[in-house]
């Protein structure tokens, strides 16, 4: 059980350090819906993170996942750790000076003012830079600088958002003549928002240069190759993953769906989110987790029980924002205007949830080094993703981008364990699993779209006890044994 107390404890600390950030967005959202002019503005700055969010992948192409399988595999890890960094020091930094160069060309390709691709390709630079740095903690177990390093960047973006769009303008139109006025610009919101994740990048970086002045700047291209072939199939699963999860605001926008109609999703799409922390923070305590624990005898077993015990969790997390989502958006969209995007909510917290599923699935073809496998997975979630959105969004507009969104994760979820069964079979408890998800399902429909109920709180909570009366039931053989064990 030590094990599982081992796994519990780094997923808390990784969790704090994606946990926060996450809370930090989920202030940042209603800040955003209450200072920015209109819905469209929120369109904008949805369409931006978006592309920012694409090329974060193409930036890291793989590197990460590919470090810690090297790093735990090979005898010499100052030369995985050197390697990498130079690799993916020369490519940000190419990076930086050709899209530098051809920026006007990308606001006229991309109809985004120049000004914000500018601070978009510098936040896509230094954050980069970054990937190593922040690796080599993980893999070397320091959550807890990790996590403070992580914490600091969110708070400082979060203080200066808040001064820029809440503060700002009071202070210079008090003093038109003062220090304030000089730096104050009207109708400059949206690039508030990005110089605020600009500063708070360069922060980082700069508490991780010394990782930059400790290693011997030795790139071995024998060993770059082998983590190259790793790495790139997880470069297009990355790219595959970006399209699943951002890319239906950029085709949106593409397709000449209104700028306030895709910040009205970009808002309440927020709310379905909250599945994201637990899946993340599962994600970084997970992912060093399975590869350290590959050779044990039971590890099968291990997997088995650890993908079970997620799917509680997160059938508890689903039920529990879909009960309360009415409630949700008063705090985190606090505009009426935004809410008739609120049908989006139990589509995209679900699909967030078969994807954690998936993420416990995926172990077996990254265990065997097939990790084209993935690639190929995740390039068929790409293409639900894309023929329902170009199917649906002229009929239904983002409610298609949502139901392509469960089907893509819905599809990868259903294909992973099929290949995975025969390739590294893992014996899981699909009855449990699946009585789980079905009465989540059920609760869900039940406090979600009966009208007549969705304002019957005492029905919504009866049914999350009774939930919670399930689990301990089928659990409680297993979680005494945990109580006598302490």
């Amino acid at each position: 059980m030590s094990l599982y107390k081992n796994l519990f404890k780094q997923t808390l600390i990784y969790g704090l350090a994606t946990v926060f950030p996450r809370i930090i967005s989920f202030i940042l959202n209603p800040l955003f819906v209450y200072y920015l002019p209109d819905k469209s503005k929120m369109g904008e700055v949805s369409v931006i993170f978006a592309y920012l969010v694409f090329f974060n992948v193409v930036l890291s192409y793989g590197m990460e996942t590919s470090f810690f399988r090297f790093y735990n595999t090979e005898e010499d890890k100052k030369k995985v750790v050197s390697t990498t960094t130079v690799s993916l020091f020369w490519s940000s930094i190419g990076f930086l000076v050709i899209s530098l160069l051809f920026r006007k060309s990308l606001a006229s390709w991309s109809s985004i003012n120049v000004e914000y691709i500018t601070y978009t390709i510098w936040i896509l630079t230094l954050d980069a830079l970054a990937i190593v740095p922040f690796s080599k903690l993980r893999a070397e177990k320091k959550p807890m600088k990790y996590a403070a390093i992580k914490m600091s960047n969110v708070t400082i973006n979060l203080l200066l958002n808040v001064f820029f769009l809440a503060m700002l303008p009071g202070l210079a139109s008090s003093d038109p003549h003062g220090f304030w006025n000089t730096i104050y610009i009207d109708n400059f919101q949206i690039g508030y928002i990005f110089v605020s994740n600009l500063v708070a990048s360069l922060f980082t970086l700069v508490v991780l240069i010394p990782n930059y002045l400790k290693i011997t700047w030795k790139f071995d291209f024998a060993l770059w190759k082998r983590m190259m072939t790793y790495g790139w199939p997880i470069l297009f699963a990355g790219i595959a993953f970006a399209i699943n999860e951002h890319f239906d605001k950029i085709l949106l926008d593409w397709m000449h769906v209104p700028m306030s109609d895709i910040g009205a999703y970009s808002a309440c799409y927020k709310i379905g989110m909250f599945m994201v922390l637990f899946r993340t923070a599962y994600t970084l305590g997970i992912e060093p987790f399975f590869f350290s624990h590959a050779s044990n005898e039971n590890a099968q077993q291990t997997y088995a029980t650890i993908t079970k015990y997620f799917v509680i969790f997160g059938s508890f997390i689903t039920l529990f924002v879909i009960v309360f989502a009415d409630l949700l958006k008063e705090v985190l969209v606090p505009n009426a205007n935004y809410w008739d995007a609120m049908k989006v909510v139990p589509l995209i917290v679900f699909a967030n949830f078969f994807l954690g599923i998936y993420t416990n699935l995926s172990v077996w073809y990254k265990l065997i080094d097939k990790t084209i496998i993935g690639a190929y997975i995740s390039f068929v979630g790409a293409a639900v993703t894309l023929v329902l959105n170009y199917i649906l969004i002229p009929s239904m507009s983002y409610y298609g981008s949502a139901i392509a969104t469960i089907a893509a994760y819905g599809s990868m979820m259903i294909i992973s364990y099929k290949m995975g069964q025969k390739n590294y079979p893992i014996p899981y408890d699909f009855t449990k699993i699946f009585s789980y998800l079905g009465i989540t399902v059920l609760f869900s429909a039940i406090s979600f779209y009966i009208p007549a109920l969705r304002d019957n709180y005492i029905l919504k909570i009866t049914l999350l006890i009774v939930f919670l009366y399930f689990i301990y039931y089928s659990e409680k053989e297993t979680l005494l044994r945990i109580i006598k064990r302490k």
